[in-house]
């Protein structure tokens, strides 16, 4: 039996990411740490942690990290940069 491994499968581009703060449209903050891969698939996931409570660390898939949701009819982004690292308080 050949099984295929993450290892086996050809290497995955890993798009890059403005690292910073960030708004999530139900309007809490997080900050973008750095864009990763899945073990096993490859999709690249965005790794980010949350600006409020026990401040937990967070992977979604990039693609729907950047996807628009619709609000009462409206396409907005579903996280929304406001700050480099630099101009924030991480």
């Amino acid at each position: 039996m050949n099984q295929q491994t993450a290892n086996d499968k050809p290497d995955v581009v890993i798009p890059s990411i403005q690292r910073g703060k960030y708004q999530h449209y139900k309007g809490q903050y997080y900050e973008v740490i750095d864009v990763t891969h899945h073990s096993e698939t490859r999709e690249p996931l965005v790794l980010y942690r949350a600006l409020y409570g026990a401040r937990g660390l967070w992977v979604r898939p990039f693609a729907m990290f950047f996807e628009d949701v619709m609000i009462d009819g409206a396409a907005r982004p579903r996280f929304a940069f406001v700050g480099s690292p630099a101009h924030t308080s991480l």
